[in-house]
């Protein structure tokens, strides 16, 4: 059985991205675990030394959680058409990255599901600023998905790597299950930014195509285009259901979700963006720039 955590602060995106998991796992045994937090307007000495479980007085902000999150159960129950599909709440006074990975760890989460709202001008980040903290600090996998964002059938995934890594199979299988389960063809984009590539990325780029060989791929340089402009401009051009990447500190992932780069470029995410976390040993090269 699936565990799948759905973050929520009630708004129509995250509602969103919740009937979006529904749609995701519906043929699926799992349970969906539904999170809000939140922080009291003040920092009572209760809520430091315990949380709304310790406390006495009445707090508008718990009542306002758990009346959200039944409300919000209720619906899912009325979606879903699936018998083995269950439903938990959790309503946590932490802070929503923090409670995320604490979550992930204790309920073994094979998902994080979420919804973003998406940039509306040229000066805005392309996702919100509670996703992208989520995002970088995340240890279980994330999917953003963008408001509006009716669920699809995925037929291809882009897949950006720098070839810095050797991924580990069992974190890459995040990916690969996607791909597995809708016969999604994968797009591996390689951004050139030398002339050619280093030993190192040579052998990562072979592991990749190992991992990959059962899976229809294609491997794609690009050399017109700076990182990670030539990600976000390809992305736009081509047709894809899934945008998928590898986080690890100071990667590609780090460069597409930097403000000063996504600002310039004025894009927004519009389809749904898988993340998961890269453990595998760093190279001697993407050490030397870190």
């Amino acid at each position: 059985m699936k565990r799948i955590l759905l973050p929520t602060d009630f708004s129509d995106t995250a509602r969103n991205a919740i009937n979006y998991a529904l749609a995701l796992f519906a043929e699926e045994a799992c349970t969906f675990y539904v999170l809000h937090t939140y922080t009291p307007p003040i920092y009572r000495i209760d809520y430091v030394l315990g949380g709304p479980a310790f406390s006495a007085v009445p707090d508008a902000e718990v009542n306002r959680s758990l009346d959200g999150l039944e409300k919000t159960i209720s619906e899912m129950k009325g979606i879903s058409k699936n018998p083995d599909h269950r439903f938990e709440v959790i309503s946590a006074f932490n802070i929503l990255s923090h409670e995320i990975n604490d979550i992930s760890e204790s309920k073994k989460i094979d998902l994080v599901v979420m919804g973003t709202k998406g940039a509306t001008g040229a000066k805005e980040v392309f996702i919100g600023s509670n996703t992208v903290y989520v995002l970088r600090k995340a240890t279980a996998p994330v999917l953003v998905i963008p408001s509006n964002t009716v669920f699809s059938p995925i037929k291809k995934i882009l897949f950006p790597t720098d070839y810095q890594s050797e991924y580990k199979e069992s974190e890459f299988q995040k990916i690969l299950g996607l791909a597995d389960r809708f016969e999604a063809a994968i797009t591996v984009l390689h951004v050139k930014e030398t002339l050619e590539l280093a030993k190192e990325q040579i052998k990562h780029k072979e592991h990749l195509s190992h991992l990959l060989r059962n899976y229809e791929h294609e491997f794609v340089e690009l050399q017109q285009d700076l990182m990670p402009y030539a990600v976000l401009t390809y992305l736009e051009n081509e047709s894809f259901g899934l945008l998928a990447m590898m986080n690890k500190k100071h990667n590609l992932l780090e460069r597409i979700l930097d403000r000063q780069n996504v600002d310039q470029l004025g894009y927004h995410i519009k389809i749904p963006f898988l993340v998961v976390r890269d453990t595998a040993r760093v190279s001697k090269a993407e050490a030397a720039s870190a």
